[in-house]
């Protein structure tokens, strides 16, 4: 993760949390020290702890933070993860933006890590997609990769993806792919996405580099597939979940991506408790 905008993420979200300052807190001495551990409370995989580290340099650079795993590892239920020291209002008052942050990304991790295994492919990856949480997209994405992942676009100009309604104001595939040829470098991708095979094998000769084929069951997938070239990727997206992503392991198809991975994800349930 970028180092500068994860402070700025988890800045905002101290801010947002704390307001004028911890009132629950406020009573502990700035000497009053204390030992706090992060415990999964689920198995799962990690992902997100430099936001343990970064949350409390904020706060008090005294904290002193101890990761025991990394990010990827998979963890069993009551293991400790991290072990942090210092003053124990900055301790306590930055526990809530550390859990709200760690346990999202480590359930998109987790979730992630599901999928891939459920798939069970040596050829296919399973991708994110841009249905993000608005100013979490970073933190989300890197967590993807941390369950086995890979990343689709990150912004709107990474790539072009020609959905239907680009298709239909630009008055069909072949046009819309032309006038992007025209207008962009030969180093931007054009993806598009398909509905009919009439629509795949019109991507095909428009010179698309990338084509998604939306909706489709495992097998017309498997038969769209043979009508692509092997220089052009191929995607299939929606509707696809961890219980029949591996319906779609045979199909050929390069890519799975699924937006499920981050706009529905079940937060993975960690907890921080001070030692007696």
């Amino acid at each position: 993760m970028e180092k500068l905008k994860l402070r700025d993420i988890i800045a905002e979200a101290l801010e947002e949390d704390l307001g004028m300052g911890d009132l629950t807190s406020s009573f502990f001495a700035p000497d009053h020290i204390s030992t706090g551990f992060f415990t999964a409370k689920a198995d799962g995989v990690l992902a997100g702890l430099d936001i343990i580290t970064e949350t409390y340099r904020l706060l008090d650079e005294r904290i002193e933070v101890d990761l025991y795993r990394q990010d990827g590892d998979r963890i069993e239920q009551g293991e400790d993860i991290a072990e942090a020291e210092g003053p124990t209002a900055p301790l306590l008052s930055g526990e809530r933006v550390i859990l709200n942050l760690l346990q999202h990304m480590s359930g998109i991790a987790t979730g992630t890590k599901r999928a891939v295994e459920a798939l069970h492919s040596s050829h296919t990856r399973v991708c994110d997609t841009r249905k993000t949480l608005p100013g979490l997209r970073m933190l989300q994405k890197y967590a993807v990769r941390c369950g086995g992942g890979y990343n689709h676009r990150y912004r709107l100009d990474d790539g072009v993806m020609l959905k239907d309604n680009h298709i239909k104001a630009a008055g069909g595939i072949s046009r819309a792919v032309s006038q992007l040829r025209n207008e962009l470098g030969l180093m931007v991708r054009i993806e598009v996405e398909t509905e009919t095979r009439d629509q795949v094998l019109e991507s095909v000769e428009s010179g698309a580099d990338i084509i998604m084929f939306d909706n489709q069951a495992p097998p017309e997938v498997k038969q769209l597939v043979e009508l692509v070239p092997d220089h052009i990727i191929t995607e299939i997206s929606g509707g696809i979940t961890i219980d029949t992503i591996g319906d779609y392991r045979d199909t050929g198809v390069d890519y799975i991506s699924m937006g499920s991975l981050t706009h529905s994800v079940t937060a993975l349930d960690i907890s921080f408790n001070l030692n007696d």
